[in-house]
């Protein structure tokens, strides 16, 4: 396999398998989610090849998508009353603009020893984190209905945009497997859109958007999702291979922007 198409190739599959994971089952335990980020890390760390370490990121990246809906519920299943829930979401929120924070100066640091030691810092960090969950929150599992059309038309969506976005960069947008790709897209999206209308138990509850509030957060939570978390991803890259500069000193380059949102994080409950 070429290894150049080999990243692009795992970021979409990475990507279509996020929209499958979390929704079928309404959880507040620890389960094989958490213990897969924990392990896949490991993987990552002693991996002895570069198919080897791409795989073990799959893994983990697609088991930490999957720990996102299982915290939201530990933490509803947590703090049942309003006002503890606020500020539960808020201390949440400040772990992961602390992590935003530390993770690409400390990772520079690690790199400087081994680069294999950015991932085995996750493991004592998942493993404390574990006991602490499975001694406040006992295990609680609802199951849910599934919507297979849903399902299957929003992995449609999600996969002919993911396809189609990543190949552009390298064929452009006039190239026939993008434009194809882009058309399901579409029409996928669409039809997930119906599909939520009609069908008993929605994915995606259409009266979820009747909210005001509700259909701010999510504005503004994909604003800051492409903005906070994809602008790194992007630009680490381009500062480091076009660039020059270490991966201590891309670090320190994005520690401003890190700490603007470290600062503000505190400030969510007042607002919210």
């Amino acid at each position: 396999m070429d290894r150049r198409r080999l990243h692009p190739d795992v970021r979409r599959a990475a990507a279509v398998l996020r929209v499958c994971v979390g929704p079928h089952r309404r959880e507040a335990a620890p389960d094989g989610r958490h213990g897969a980020v924990v392990l896949a890390s490991i993987a990552c760390g002693v991996a002895p090849s570069m198919a080897v370490l791409i795989a073990a990121r799959f893994v983990q990246g697609t088991a930490a998508a999957a720990m996102m809906p299982a915290s939201m519920a530990m933490l509803n299943h947590a703090c049942p009353d309003p006002t503890r829930r606020t500020r539960a979401v808020a201390i949440w929120a400040m772990g992961g603009a602390i992590a935003s924070t530390s993770g690409p100066v400390l990772g520079g640091l690690l790199t400087m020893a081994s680069w294999r030691l950015i991932f085995f810092v996750n493991v004592p960090v998942g493993l404390v984190g574990l006991y602490l969950i499975a001694r406040a929150i006992p295990a609680t599992r609802h199951q849910a209905p599934v919507d297979w059309a849903g399902q299957i038309t929003g992995v449609l969506a999600m996969a002919g945009l993911t396809f189609g976005v990543i190949d552009a960069g390298e064929a452009g947008f006039a190239a026939p497997q993008v434009v194809v790709a882009l058309a399901i897209a579409v029409v996928a999206t669409l039809a997930f859109v119906i599909v939520q209308r009609r069908v008993m138990h929605p994915r995606v509850p259409p009266d979820l958007f009747r909210d005001r509030n509700a259909g701010i957060s999510v504005l503004i939570g994909f604003a800051f999702m492409v903005g906070y978390y994809g602008l790194p991803f992007v630009m680490s890259l381009t500062l480091q291979q076009h660039r020059g500069l270490t991966a201590l000193g891309t670090g320190l380059v994005f520690l401003p922007m890190m700490v603007a949102g470290l600062c503000l994080t505190p400030f969510t409950p007042r607002i919210a």
